[in-house]
Parts: structure tokens; C-alpha cells; sequence
């Protein structure tokens, strides 16, 4: 395991500290948790804009889609617990 200095300011040690505490652990162990978190969150957003760019880009090129409408309904019946059949990508009238 490599090692990284970092400097903090007297406030935000002390609150890190304060935090550590409450949560039972070291502020080493709560400064590791804070930073994974960090990096597990910005790794999810780039994943979730890539789906996003690849669905893009199946929209422009097919010109296929599902009206909300018809999603919404959807989603609902499923959250409900209800058998709902899914919807199906179209090219939708301008």
C-alpha cells in the first residue's frame, strides 16, 4: 500500500475526527471510506453518461422509441407487482 500526505485544515480535521468517532472508527479508516465512496460515485456517474451516449446514439440512428406515457404505465404496474407486458421501441409520428 503506497502512502499520500494530504493537509487538511484545523476545521475540517476536527470534524473529520468528530466524525470518526461517532461512527466507531479512525479518521484514517473515515478519510479511506470518504475518498472510495468519492471515486465509487464519479466511476457510476461515467458509467451512467455512457449508457446514456450509447442509448443516444441507438435513438439517432434508429429513430426508435417508447412514449412515456406508455413507460409510465409500465413502471407503475411493475412497482405495484403486477404482470405488465413491456413496451416496445417504435419510430413515433413528428
Amino acid at each position: 500500500m503506497s502512502t499520500t500526505t494530504i493537509r487538511l485544515p484545523e476545521e475540517l480535521k476536527a470534524r473529520v475526527a468528530k466524525a470518526a468517532e461517532a461512527a466507531g472508527t479512525s479518521a484514517h479508516n473515515f478519510i479511506l471510506e470518504a475518498i472510495a465512496e468519492k471515486a465509487e460515485q464519479a466511476e457510476r456517474r461515467a458509467d451512467f453518461f455512457a449508457v446514456a451516449e450509447r442509448r443516444w446514439a441507438e435513438f439517432l440512428e434508429t429513430g426508435e422509441s417508447i412514449p412515456w406515457e406508455e413507460a409510465r404505465g409500465y413502471f407503475k404496474a411493475r412497482v405495484a407487482g403486477k404482470d405488465a407486458k413491456r413496451p416496445v421501441a417504435r419510430k413515433l409520428e413528428p
